[in-house]
């Protein structure tokens, strides 16, 4: 990853299915429940759009759709790329 540009959020998806829970006792079903969540990133490398679809780990922040973030990719293949 050597080359960087920035990136924005097209979509943002709660992982309903996979559910994480932080307390051990609850009064409800969703109390002390996380959920995380995938991001699809759009980016311009070499003059081609390119989507990514990232992981985001329950508890971590989670960018808003339209957002920017900064994006790595690979000049010999733009389609590697991390999103930071």
């Amino acid at each position: 990853m050597d080359t960087q540009t920035e990136g924005i959020v097209v979509s943002v998806k709660k992982q309903w299915w996979l559910s994480i829970r932080t307390k051990a006792l609850r009064t409800g079903p969703l109390d002390g429940t996380i959920f995380p969540h995938v991001i699809k990133v759009k980016y311009i490398a070499d003059g081609k759009e390119y989507f990514k679809r990232v992981w985001i780990n329950a508890g971590q922040p989670v960018p808003q759709e339209g957002s920017t973030v900064r994006v790595m990719y690979s000049a010999e293949k733009p389609s590697k790329a991390k999103v930071m």
